[in-house]
């Protein structure tokens, strides 16, 4: 009985191949006879997107593009980067995992189930992809500002990879989106009849990290210095504890989301003139990020000359009860203990505005998701107290961010140094038009990726990570300093990661967890030649098939002459 060969694989559905190349893929028949330039392609796409409405049907359009013809969907991706990432990623994919159960149409990832603890590994057997460098792992129970969707937040592994393909180049088959289905506190789920997780209540803090202990195990087995990216968990901070000196990992809502306004940071704190020993940062919400951010400021102050107790000074955080103090009388979390403040003098300040006035801040920190949080009369006194006040309403989507930009440049008389976590249009002040920075993630979390996969890192370092934020600092071109930028045009995302990979890389080497040893002996220039020429490239994939088929015919010729010639002197 004859084996069938293996189905074609998604790539292989590409209009843009040559007759001869839909042969060898087994596709011919299966796709129009039209072979397509990919600027047709493209240009099809374009039109596609530009017919639907609603941002969650282009994103279901952008996911059955990936699903069918994934070489076409980077190549679309690629090359408009800023109008497609917020189709992919967020804002659209809060809406999306919201209505994930309902709108199911086919796998796009992996998921793991309480039930299958004990025989985790048989699970990950099932995966298609042999060679997988990284993976994005969520519980779903944190998803963004929406809070728990159980496994609905697949969307979020889906996305995240998505962006570490588009803009770091890692193949598309070297990721896995993962989902734990750990049960989920959200009974408007359990009592969803199209909700897809298991109805359950979500297993105890002990009983999760049983649970993930046989999966990172499970996960290193399998693919031994697996890149493990932890996103979404409603408490992120155990398992980066745990498994971050153990295992290659870390977590981007503590780590990527600290290093990027980081990066944005240093570039403020230059342009603003003022010294490190002088800045005075209020940050609204003082939950797991908030506080991750806050540490990642601290590293850079006292790099900057100051101790860490000078460093940690600085800082003065807020959450629902007030200003985070000693004596407020609550049992603080933990993680905020750290910034707790001592010099209140026995005064509880209960609201932002009453802090703000305390403290005069020369930076004003958004992470709250509260909307209109920076009210236009605090934003009108950070304009009177600095000459230039540093505002980075952090929080998204746009409708959760503390303040928009226009309102900042309004309020300061156009002399804020602004970063936003959503996007917001540009604003005409004064007859200057003035463009917002985006404080994204995705300007440092695929370069971390890359260069911790190039390196081949055991750990992951808070040397590497505060490396991405220098990197990205020092990534900015000329214009865009001179125009008071704090970020790179997000266009060249794909330059600004190989300037991130390459600050990981040199981080891992000097800290002594980089196993490819041969990269010490490269100066910068070919290290960037050699990060570059390992990055997948969905424009040369084509290219590269055709090439690969007309070598294999080629070869077969020559084994038929060869035989042939055989045949003949056998005869003589």
């Amino acid at each position: 009985m004859s084996t069938l060969p293996p189905p074609p694989a998604t790539g292989d559905y590409d209009t843009s191949h040559s007759i001869a190349v839909r042969k060898y893929n087994r596709t011919y028949g299966l796709l129009p006879p039209a072979v397509e330039s990919t600027d047709v392609q493209i240009a099809k796409c374009l039109k596609q997107l530009a017919q639907k409405e609603k941002s969650i049907d282009k994103y279901l359009y952008l996911s059955g593009l990936r699903n069918t013809n994934v070489h076409l969907f980077y190549r679309l991706v690629t090359e408009h980067i800023k109008d497609i990432a917020p189709l992919i990623y967020t804002p659209t994919v809060g809406e999306a995992c919201i209505q994930w159960s309902h709108n199911y149409v086919q796998p796009e990832g992996l998921y793991i189930s309480y039930s299958d603890r004990g025989h985790i590994p048989s699970v990950l057997q099932n995966w298609p992809e042999r060679n997988v460098e990284i993976t994005v792992v969520t519980d779903g129970s944190r998803i963004l500002g929406l809070g728990d969707l159980g496994i609905n937040g697949m969307g979020i592994p889906v996305g995240k990879l998505a962006l570490y393909t588009s803009c770091a180049g890692i193949r598309p088959e070297a990721t896995l989106p993962l989902m734990l289905d750990l049960g989920t506190g959200n009974q408007s789920l359990i009592d969803d009849i199209f909700y897809m997780g298991s109805k359950r209540p979500k297993v105890s803090p002990k009983e999760e990290l049983e649970f993930m202990n046989e999966l990172m195990i499970a996960l290193n087995e399998k693919w031994p210095g697996i890149v493990v990216q932890f996103e979404d968990f409603k408490n992120p901070f155990p398992a980066l504890e745990k498994y971050g000196p153990e295992y290659t990992c870390f977590n981007d809502d503590i780590q990527g989301t600290g290093a990027v306004v980081l990066g944005g940071i240093i570039s403020a704190v230059k342009q603003s003139g003022m010294h490190a020993k002088d800045q005075r940062a209020v940050f609204l919400g003082a939950g797991s990020a908030g506080v991750g951010v806050a540490k990642q400021i601290v590293e850079f102050f006292i790099r900057e000359g100051l101790t860490e107790d000078e460093a940690r000074r600085c800082f003065w955080l807020v959450d629902s009860k007030g200003l985070v103090t000693n004596d407020r009388g609550d049992k603080l979390a933990d993680h905020k203990v750290y910034f707790s403040r001592d010099d209140n003098k026995g005064r509880q300040y209960k609201t932002l505005e009453q802090v703000v006035d305390f403290v005069k801040p020369t930076i004003l920190m958004g992470l709250s998701t509260i909307g209109g949080a920076f009210t236009p009369q605090i934003l009108t006194k950070m304009g009177q107290w600095n000459k230039h006040p540093i505002i980075f309403p952090l929080s998204n989507p746009s409708a959760n961010s503390e303040c928009t930009f226009e309102e900042s440049i309004k309020y300061t008389d156009g002399r804020a140094l602004f970063a936003s976590g959503s996007p917001f249009d540009p604003f005409e002040h004064k007859g200057k038009l003035q463009t917002p920075g985006q404080g994204n993630n995705m300007y440092v979390f695929p370069g971390i990726g890359l260069g911790t996969i190039l390196s081949k890192a055991t750990i992951v370092t808070q040397s590497m990570i505060y490396a991405s934020a220098l990197a990205l600092s020092k990534s900015l071109t000329g214009p865009e300093e001179s125009q008071g930028w704090l970020y790179p045009e997000i266009a060249r995302i794909r330059d600004v990661s190989v300037v991130v990979a390459m600050g990981v890389i040199r981080a891992a080497e000097e800290a002594g967890v980089a196993r490819e040893t041969h990269l010490k002996s490269l100066d910068d220039e070919e290290l960037e030649k050699w990060v570059r020429a390992k990055m997948y490239e969905p424009h040369k994939e084509t290219a590269r098939i055709e090439d690969e088929v007309r070598g294999m015919l080629t070869d077969l010729s020559k084994t038929y002459e060869i035989q042939a010639n055989g045949v003949k002197d056998s005869h003589l």
